[in-house]
């Protein structure tokens, strides 16, 4: 029964370690995915070895897929939390007056906005560039303004220029 609970344990970190890196090097962070990666092949190679020494239970090759699992689970609960990247939200509205451009300017988003026509008439369309770690925050705030807004959301991969750049560079958003 240690033998079950060590294994499946080795593995939950593993697979942890694993989407974390994933994750860190789909979004740029080559350096820190390169040393996280160190990590976990130490541990894959342990908990492999323990699982291949024990074949013949059973028990041993269950544990390592429940793991593998779990740590697929704590890995992607991690990533959320870490809130790595920005997220570009594309934000479609009835209000045509402008108000929530001006109420999500005040609290530090950057925004573009346009006059838009949808299928009913004049709309109101906006791109606000955020830190992923804020989006919830910004969603909340666009649906007290309008809860019938149209909102997608995007992953911003590259960013060159503009007001919001600026800002954060001298570490002036959202102070």
């Amino acid at each position: 029964m240690t033998m079950v609970l060590i294994i499946f344990a080795i593995n939950v970190v593993y697979v942890t370690f694993y989407t974390i890196r994933l994750i860190l090097t789909m979004k740029g962070y080559r350096y820190a995915a390169a040393g996280l990666s160190v990590i976990e092949m130490v541990i894959y190679v342990v908990g492999l070895g323990l699982v291949l020494d024990n074949l013949n239970e059973i028990e041993n090759l269950i544990a390592y897929a429940l793991g593998f699992g779990l740590g697929v689970i704590i890995g992607s609960i991690i990533e959320e939390k870490l809130a790595l990247g920005y997220v570009m939200v594309n934000v479609i509205t009835e209000d045509i007056e402008r108000k929530m451009v001006r109420a999500i300017r005040e609290k530090g988003y950057g925004i573009t906005d346009w006059e838009a026509n949808g299928r009913d008439g004049a709309r109101h369309a906006m791109q606000i560039l955020t830190p992923k770690r804020y989006e919830l925050k910004l969603y909340m705030l666009i649906k007290e303004l309008d809860p019938k807004a149209f909102i997608i959301t995007y992953e911003a991969r590259n960013i060159h220029g503009g007001f919001w750049v600026k800002q954060v560079r001298k570490g002036k958003l959202f102070k």
